[in-house]
This record gives C-alpha cells, structure tokens and sequence, in this order.
C-alpha cells in the first residue's frame, strides 16, 4: 500500500469522492454530502488530503483534514483541524486501511499545529462511528455539535486532542 499526499482535485482523488457521494447518498436517501469543499482548503500548512493505493497502483482509500478556527457559525474552535471524505472502497474494507489514513492525518494535523482533529459523521455509517470511537474520538454533546450537518438527528459530531 502507498499513500501519497495529492490536490483534492486530483483524478483519483474526484473518482473516489464520486465514490463516497454516492455511498452517502445511498446511506442517507438523498444527494449526498453538500458541505462545500475546494482542493485549496487541504493545502500545507492548512491541510492535507491523502490518496492511499493498492499494489497495483489502484487508488482504493482517501481522507483529508482542513483547517477549522471560531470565526464562523458552524461551532468550530480555534485550532480545530477537521477531517473530510475519510473512505476506503468496499472490496478493501476490513483490513485496517482507514485506521492508517487516520493516523497519517492525525500526525499531519499535530505537525501543522493543530490542535485537535474533529469531525462529522452520522448514524447511517455505524462503521465510521466505530473506527473514531475506538480510536480515541469522543462523541460531543448536542449543544456542542458542528459543522454543516449540526442540526440533523443524524449527525454524530467527534473531538480527539492533538
């Protein structure tokens, strides 16, 4: 496996967000996820977006973190490094992938002075709440949530300090 840091506007990066958009949407029953993203937004030292590939060079697992701080009104605080697009495509999941996506991210969000990661995910991805439990990530009362998604009943907001 090789993970290797690209654009978000990379080809494989597109191909594997088409990937997850449609999972969300399968998952959800709607159109996927809308929060506004541009590749500018995962750029050092504001953020990363990683592409992982199998031993054929197929791209197969993705993630990237962006730099959030208390300016909007989306509940964020300073130094909130919030991770995006964590996906791993289904014929590779259940091997440990995502955990390496996310501590390469974790590492990368420490370095750039971070301060802790958060992140958004919800009740139709058991999986996903599963991987950030077990890795430390701590679910946010309702009154702390963030994010676009914040006030949806499905929405699982998660902190872990760096």
């Amino acid at each position: 496996m090789n993970i290797r840091i690209v654009r978000f506007d990379h080809p494989d990066a597109v191909k594997l967000n088409d990937e997850v958009q449609a999972e969300y949407a399968e998952r959800y029953e709607g159109e996927g996820d809308i929060t506004p993203l541009d590749a500018e937004m995962f750029v050092s030292p504001r953020g990363v977006y990683l592409l992982m590939y199998d031993e054929s060079g197929r791209p197969i697992g993705t993630g990237g973190w962006r730099a959030q701080d208390a300016a909007g009104e989306e509940g964020y605080a300073d130094g909130d490094a919030e991770i995006k697009r964590m996906f791993v495509v289904r014929e590779a999941r259940g091997k440990g992938l995502s955990r390496v996506i996310l501590a390469r991210l974790e590492e990368d969000a420490r370095a750039a002075g971070r301060k802790r990661m958060v992140l958004e995910t919800g009740t139709a991805q058991p999986e996903a709440v599963a991987l950030y439990r077990s890795s430390g990530y701590v679910l946010v009362p309702d009154a702390e949530k963030f994010g676009l998604y914040r006030e949806s009943e499905s929405s699982r907001c998660f902190v872990k300090p760096l």
